[in-house]
């Protein structure tokens, strides 16, 4: 095996998974799990979305979870925004990193943001010279790459078009998300390999869903290719709301787990981790899918049951 020596987690699920929830989550509830967050050692964040509190209203918070946040050293609060008055927004709150959101077909964009492919990319020019006044750093994030619940298959032209779009503007990070679940190792390898070749210079992170069961296998095969940021959600919580079957996105422990198994360095401590998800599942009331926070490490013996004893 030729992995990386480390690797980089970008915790979205104060974002991509609390926008799921329909009963609205207090905002100092949002913040502490955030700060428990980064206490386990999570230094990247997609902590909320400034969008219109009439699509999602359990975000509508966002300014002030942004301004609770405890900016201990080396970490990044990241926002989604999805229009230019979601950058305004963004600006004014005081985010580290703007994240500017496409997808990779017509059918979802439009019903992501009601716009098309065109409509969103010319957006952006605005929106990127609003980071740019604000010396706030923007990263491209585009949705079903790696297929779309109602096109199928999406060409890795089509993606490598999109990115040449965003890099000429003078996105420079950009994440390739695989929105519903319809990612497997084989396209993961077609597609990232056709981006990575055409544009080198690219910082280029992954978002898996584990809808069909394959988000650590996805993660594994972008492993072996070089790729070391990927973005994760604990407990696993979230989805898209606009796309049916989205089911949640990998969970963050169970991604840890995995690292901490293959010898790759996250800074990030499981057991602290572990903990929050708990509470992330005590604030949602119900189960979560998360597996290593229900199983506990390999390791972690537990005492010979009575009956075994005799």
């Amino acid at each position: 095996m030729n992995l990386p020596q480390n690797v980089i987690i970008r915790e979205v699920g104060p974002r991509d998974g609390f926008q799921m929830e329909r009963e609205f989550i207090p905002t100092d509830t949002k913040i502490e799990i955030v700060n428990a967050l980064a206490s386990a050692g999570i230094r990247l964040f997609e902590a909320t979305s400034f969008v219109s509190p009439k699509a999602i209203p359990q975000l509508r918070d966002a300014a002030q979870v942004v301004a609770g946040i405890n900016r201990v050293k080396g970490l990044e609060v990241g926002a989604l925004v999805p229009n230019v008055r979601g950058a305004e927004n963004a600006a004014l709150a005081g985010v580290d990193e703007m994240v500017l959101l496409v997808s990779a077909s017509e059918s979802h964009n439009r019903g992501n943001v009601n716009q098309t492919i065109e409509e969103s990319l010319r957006g952006f020019e605005t929106m990127v010279k609003i980071a740019s006044e604000a010396r706030i750093a923007v990263r491209g994030a585009m949705s079903v790459v790696f297929g779309c619940p109602f096109e199928g298959d999406v060409a890795p032209d089509k993606v490598g078009q999109i990115v040449q779009r965003m890099m000429a503007l003078g996105i420079k990070r950009i994440t390739l998300s695989d929105t519903t679940g319809m990612a497997t190792p084989p396209i993961i390898r077609r597609t990232c390999q056709f981006v990575m070749d055409k544009y080198p210079d690219l910082e280029l992170s992954l978002h898996f869903h584990n809808t069909r069961g394959l988000g650590l296998v996805n993660v594994y095969e972008c492993l072996n290719m070089g790729l070391n940021i990927f973005e994760s959600s604990v407990a696993g919580l979230g989805g898209c709301p606009f796309a049916p079957g989205a089911t949640g996105n990998v969970c963050t422990e169970d991604l840890v787990y995995l690292m901490d198994e293959l010898g790759l360095e996250s800074g990030i401590d499981l057991v602290e981790l572990i903990k929050v998800a708990k509470k992330v599942e005590e604030i949602v009331g119900r189960e979560l899918p998360g597996q290593v926070m229900k199983a506990g490490r390999r390791l972690d013996l537990h005492p010979l049951p009575t009956y075994m004893k005799k």
